[in-house]
């Protein structure tokens, strides 16, 4: 029985529930003056039910789908503005017990085993902040006893202290395996920002079959969030489905259903939602999966998420290639890798290592292989600005105080000024002559979007301070 209220994630990701949902869809695709009413709704930015969203995704009509990119572009707009947050992965370790047949980390995988040391990992966040990176998200795979939660703790303590002339990690998200309430308090603790957890896919059948190891017990893992933020003490948390396990519809859906018990249970919605999508990896049988997700489809299901969703970080990971990058964040995403290694040690190559004859390999082949600055360049010829931004966080606007600013369309209050700020940052500390030029003339002109003239005569000045030396200003 269907109840977003519960506890029991066979109850809030009800299967029945969601077949009804596709089923009910099917029958009002064709009902154009639903469609539009839908369409209405999701533009007063308030969201959509995880049933409406269903109609969404059953349309196929190119003139239906156009209608739909445009209110996701409208919404995102409206709550995020023109600005696109960036981030990098930062891998730990590859040692993982679990043997997932989608991932190149799996157990029975033939590759060389490795994990950071202290000393390697400052080496590692040296090399990002030497791009340019302010925010990262540590992965890792699942193993206990060669990656327990005290290591990711200290891991977290050295990210924090290193600094590389004017470079520092002034937000870590962590993406590890679900785990207990306790170790989510310890991350807490230690300063974390968003934890992140990847449904990889709510169809329990699917789920069951592609896992084997601890991952594969469906309800601790789905039950992961209400542990890190009812139990845990974790602010914000992070969702996504590893798209091409199983049906995008019944995933896309179910994981709506999620973000709506989230809300319910624990009265915040996901803080961000992922949308990494199956690629081809070492010892994975690509072409077995059926339900691979084509590009038309996943444009879809994302700006459909977006209309559902409205407050909510969406991240473009880079799995995807460029152009099609390009294409997705006009419709709805605000945040997005840029420079990204997916391998442990692969930013400056110190974990590099031959375990036993085997080749330390990465987790999935990247699509998009530009460097920071040449992401950066494409944005701001595209009108983006740059975002390297972490202020919600440090000032505590987080979970509960983050989402009725993010609702109700005040964080651009704070985000167009603190883009601005974290983007001169990146000018005068890593930019090219070209991209010094590019950036002046985009900051002198979003400077005056700043509607409050005391908000923005205050950003004028902290400009005027980062070029004269002073880092780390924020509203």
């Amino acid at each position: 029985m269907y109840n977003p209220k519960s506890k029991d994630a066979n109850e809030f990701i009800d299967n029945n529930e969601v077949i009804e949902s596709i089923e009910e869809a099917k029958k009002l695709v064709n009902d154009a003056q639903y469609i539009e009413k839908i369409l209405e709704k999701a533009e007063t930015c308030k969201g959509l039910t995880h049933r409406e969203a269903a109609v969404l995704l059953e349309l196929e009509d190119d003139a239906a789908l156009e209608k739909i990119y445009k209110s996701a572009k409208k919404i995102k707009e409206k709550i995020y503005g023109n600005r696109i947050v960036l981030f990098a992965p930062l891998y730990l370790s590859n040692y993982c017990v679990n043997n997932c047949k989608y991932c190149a980390y799996k157990c029975s995988n033939k590759i060389g085993r490795t994990q950071l040391s202290q000393e390697q990992l400052k080496e590692e966040v040296r090399a990002l902040e030497a791009l340019g990176h302010k925010r990262l998200l540590l992965e890792a795979g699942e193993d206990d006893e060669k990656c327990p939660i005290d290591y990711v703790v200290d891991c977290i303590k050295t990210i924090y202290a290193e600094k590389f002339k004017n470079g520092s990690i002034r937000r870590v998200n962590v993406d590890i395996a679900a785990t207990t309430a306790e170790n989510y308090v310890k991350l807490k603790e230690v300063g974390i920002g968003t934890y992140l957890l990847f449904q990889e896919t709510y169809h329990k059948p699917t789920y069951e079959k592609v896992h084997a190891g601890p991952k594969k017990n469906y309800e601790w893992h789905t039950e992961a969030m209400d542990r890190a933020m009812l139990d845990g003490k974790i602010d914000d948390v992070g969702i996504g489905v590893l798209y091409g396990l199983y049906d995008y519809k019944y995933d896309t859906i179910a994981m709506l259903m999620h973000a709506e018990h989230l809300e319910a249970a624990a009265g915040v919605g996901p803080h961000t939602i992922s949308f990494p999508r199956l690629l081809p990896a070492e010892g994975v049988d690509y072409k077995s999966f059926p339900y691979l997700v084509k590009d038309r489809d996943f444009k879809k299901l994302a700006a459909v998420t977006r209309l559902a969703v409205p407050y909510t970080g969406m991240i473009l990971t880079t799995r995807e290639n460029a152009e099609f990058r390009r294409e997705l964040l006009d419709i709805g995403f605000s945040q997005m890798s840029a420079g990204s290694s997916v391998g442990v040690g692969g930013y400056s190559d110190t974990a590099k290592k031959v375990h036993e004859g085997l080749e330390e390999k990465p987790q999935f082949n990247l699509a998009d292989h530009r460097k920071p600055m040449d992401v950066i360049k494409g944005l701001v010829k595209d009108g983006y600005i740059p975002s390297y931004c972490t202020a919600c966080y440090r000032e505590g606007r987080t979970g509960d105080r983050f989402m009725p600013l993010a609702k109700s369309g005040q964080i651009g209050n704070f985000c167009l000024p603190n883009a601005l700020l974290t983007f001169e940052e990146y000018l005068k500390d890593y930019a090219d002559e070209e991209l010094k030029v590019m950036g002046k003339e985009l900051i002198d002109r979003e400077i005056q979007n700043i509607p409050d003239a005391r908000r923005r005569e205050k950003a004028i000045s902290y400009l005027e301070r980062i070029r004269k030396g002073d880092r780390d200003l924020r509203f």
